[in-house]
């Protein structure tokens, strides 16, 4: 009716990983080859409007970097901490930015953590509880779990910072802090289980309650309604 096409694009890291089939992307130990874009982002020069969004599957102390193709048995492997190893990524995200965005067509956002609600002494429960059977948001203001890393925050917006200043905006879509109050919010037991659930797990559904995604319809929407605003008036600020 629009004429317009919306498009999902499965690249959890950015760059090119050993996680990057959509279906097989369960590894032991993840493996980003950091200066490596364009695999992905060849799909996403001609785009009106692009939403970038990477953070969750970073959520560990180091990861494996690699100097040369995932076919080249003389590649160079080194472990990288985090929250180097982060912005090495969107450093090589941000500069195919510069050089391939069309900036008088395309649109850019990034948007901010998704936050996780997995324990639940954090906002006043039981030690040892998460996000199962919570039916009220949190009413602590200024609530912030440590499901969110305000490291890879600053990352963030000192990439942006600096893309601005070299000329491309792009708008932070900044959904961590509203997030952070809604621990009702997730699927909890009601997510699809990828494997059979043994008897003990059962017997204790917090031990499978997902407190990492979110309900739909539910706080997505909300950040929908952020991003559509910022698409609709541009020129304000919320």
């Amino acid at each position: 009716e629009y004429n317009a096409t919306i498009e999902f694009y499965w690249a959890p890291l950015l760059v090119e990983s050993n996680s990057d089939d959509p279906v097989n992307h369960r590894v032991a130990e993840r493996t980003v080859r950091v200066h490596a874009i364009e695999k992905h982002a060849k799909y996403w020069t001609d785009a009106d409007i692009l939403v970038f969004n990477t953070f969750l599957w970073w959520r560990r102390r180091a990861m494996n970097v690699l100097w040369g193709s995932f076919e080249d048995p003389n590649g160079v492997m080194k472990r990288v901490e985090m929250v180097r190893v982060y912005e090495m990524a969107l450093r090589t995200w941000s500069d195919w930015l510069e050089v391939h965005i069309n900036r008088n067509k395309t649109n850019l956002f990034f948007v901010s953590i998704s936050p996780t609600h997995q324990k639940a002494h954090e906002w006043g429960g039981a030690r040892g509880d998460n996000c199962y059977k919570e039916s009220d948001k949190i009413r602590e203001e200024g609530y912030w779990g440590n499901g969110s890393n305000p490291s890879m925050m600053r990352v963030v917006e000192n990439v942006i910072e600096d893309l601005n200043g070299r000329g491309l905006k792009v708008e932070l879509l900044n959904i961590t802090q509203l997030s952070e109050y809604r621990k009702e919010g997730h699927p909890s037991i009601y997510r699809k289980q990828w494997d059979p659930l043994t008897q003990q797990q059962l017997s204790n559904p917090k031990t499978y309650a997902d407190c990492i995604h979110w309900c739909l319809p539910g706080v997505p929407d909300v950040w929908n309604e952020l991003l559509y605003a910022y698409i609709l008036h541009p020129s304000l600020t919320f």
